[in-house]
């Protein structure tokens, strides 16, 4: 078992520079915190894995697809393989659980 809390996924986030933090990388999964500050451009690309954001804190839209949804703190939202997606018009700091099925190979 891997045991962590939001709050240490925070702490592990701060450290870095980067946007996407991973904590887990198993076969079937991988999972990370995506951290997007007000104003930040997203640079992801379509993935080759489907995907599931759980936003933790923050507000912006959030485009996939041929829909745009405004999300915030208890927003999920499902992206299947390859489908063109990202988040914009980023109005407070973002924090998004991410999990790829299968793990993510880019």
């Amino acid at each position: 078992m891997r045991h962590l809390t939001v709050d240490e996924l925070r702490s592990r986030a701060t450290r870095t520079d980067e946007p996407y933090n991973e904590w887990l990388r198993v076969p079937a999964m991988s999972s990370g915190l995506y951290v997007l500050e007000p104003g930040a451009v997203d640079q992801q690309q379509p993935h080759n894995e489907d995907e599931v954001y759980v936003v933790l804190a923050g507000t912006a839209q959030f485009s996939g697809g041929d829909e745009t949804a405004t999300v915030g703190p208890g927003s999920v939202i499902f992206v299947p393989t390859l489908e063109p997606h990202l988040f914009h018009d980023i109005s407070e700091r973002l924090e998004a659980l991410v999990l790829f099925a299968p793990s993510e190979t880019a």
